[in-house]
């Protein structure tokens, strides 16, 4: 595999010269293990499931670690301005990221428009939308993934990886006249490469041209300071899947540079041969350690410090999509077959929690859980939101009503601890309010999808979680 070169946008002069340096780690086959469920679309059967559930520990041998010079020096650039991000927790406000607590900012893909859209969520108004690839239009962006300062990582499904400044303060005045050229709005996207809030780009694999291979799970994480509010080597990863080898790969990359500093190469990925997608979901715990699913699974980890690799296969009964980490470290999926999904890394177990809405076992898109405990989740047939009670683990209210709501997909929570939900199908996005369930929109997007981090709360509560 070709080492993916970033495109730095808006260099400074008088940048430094840096030699990178990577690691490749290559793993042994992965034992196969228990079967899981098979593509995209919903089974027919849908099964009730059970709680307290074992799962399977395959603990691979980390392998032999290369440590190979970069060919190619990186020139980096200052990308400006201090911690933004807003959601603030003991670093500033309640949401446990940084900065003042009068900003928050949610990001969310318009796939098949190519763009991504920066959303005010305190007015509802959308401040800017950018290309996220050099075709300006057949990027397929999906996932979006905020850092500790607000900036967002966007995963084009495509092929490639692209970040953006959260505020003008933290874009690069490339031409140096004195002003940042960026987009203000819907109304005008700037061609690929001038926004100067672009901060830089990386070419990724796009396997056969095939849009189930190409890059998804997508997460940032805290670069391992033992100081929550100190954000500056953050660090960001990003996976895809080359079905013919049955290989999946993950890269971690610097967050400022987009500098590649890792590679994972997981082979085995479906060892059942039933699954249509490769990796799928991805977040990192307090520690940094990635936590990807897959379709209908499995579930992985690596970690964050050795690269070592853990795999588990779901429940069959369990068809896992959307993903997030607790406060505790422990991953969350919900899941196409109507279940809330519970992993505990201690005791390797899954805990299956099925959802029952009007009209039986719901479909379940993404989730997110705020500081409280609760996970909220998207569901569809019919459309509405599920609130869901970790703590305690029990439903709290099956079905939330979103009104002229058509696909809900994902879930983010933003400063004051409203819940976000874009729909793909009505163009919009929710805000919903988790005290009365009261809702307002923010119009005009196009075919929304994303349920990954969208505001950077799943990180800020992993990287300092709630007191006691």
């Amino acid at each position: 595999m070709a080492d993916a070169r970033p495109i730095l946008v808006g260099v400074r002069a008088g940048g430094m010269l840096e030699s990178m340096r990577h690691r490749t780690l290559f793993l042994a086959a992965l034992a196969p293990a228990l079967a899981c469920g098979g593509g995209d679309e919903r089974p027919s059967d849908s099964a009730s499931g059970s709680a307290s559930l074992t799962g399977i520990n395959v603990d691979t041998s980390a392998g032999s670690i290369s440590d190979t010079s970069d060919d190619d020096d990186i020139q980096q650039f200052d990308v400006g301005g201090t911690d933004l991000a807003g959601n603030g927790g003991d670093c500033g406000g309640p949401m446990g990221m940084g900065g003042s607590n009068d900003y928050s900012i949610i990001w969310i893909a318009n796939s098949p428009e190519g763009t991504v859209s920066k959303i005010d969520t305190k007015t509802g108004v959308e401040l800017g939308r950018y290309y996220t690839g050099p075709t300006q239009g057949l990027d397929d962006p999906s996932r979006t993934s905020v850092n500790l300062q607000g900036d967002v990582a966007v995963a084009n499904r495509a092929g490639g990886l692209t970040k953006f400044a959260s505020r003008d303060e933290r874009c690069v005045d490339a031409n140096a006249n004195g002003t940042i050229e960026t987009s203000t709005g819907p109304g005008n996207v700037l061609p690929f490469g001038s926004d100067e809030c672009m901060l830089w780009h990386i070419a990724l694999p796009y396997p056969e041209n095939d849009n189930t291979q190409g890059p998804r799970p997508t997460a940032w994480d805290s670069g391992g300071s033992d100081d929550p509010c100190a954000f500056t080597d953050d660090r960001v990863w990003n996976g895809w899947w080359e079905r013919q080898a049955n290989t999946a790969y993950f890269r971690r990359f610097d967050g400022a540079t987009g500098a590649q500093l890792d590679e994972v190469v997981v082979p085995g990925w479906d060892v059942t041969g039933s699954k249509t997608y490769g990796p799928y979901g991805g977040a990192t715990d307090g520690e940094g350690n990635l936590w990807v699913t897959g379709l209908a699974g499995p579930l992985v980890r690596i970690d964050g410090d050795d690269l070592g690799v853990q795999k588990w296969e779901v429940p069959a009964d369990a068809y896992p999509y959307g993903m997030t980490v607790d406060a505790d470290g422990h991953p969350w999926s919900a899941g196409l077959n109507g279940e809330i999904l519970h992993f505990d890394p201690v005791t390797a177990q899954f805990d299956i929690y099925p959802v029952m809405g009007p009209l039986g076992q719901q479909t379940l898109r993404g989730l997110m859980i705020d500081r409280n405990g609760t996970a909220w989740a998207a569901a569809n047939s019919p459309c509405a939101l599920v609130q869901f009670d970790t703590n305690n683990r029990t439903v709290v209210n099956p079905n939330i009503a979103l009104p002229g709501c058509g696909t809900p997909v994902g879930v983010s929570i933003d400063v004051d601890g409203f819940v976000w939900v874009p729909d793909q199908g009505a163009n919009l996005a929710y805000k919903v309010d988790p005290g009365n369930y009261s809702t307002t929109t923010t119009p005009g997007l196009v075919q929304p999808y994303t349920y990954s981090d969208m505001t950077g709360a799943g990180l800020g509560l992993v990287t300092n979680p709630p007191a006691g």
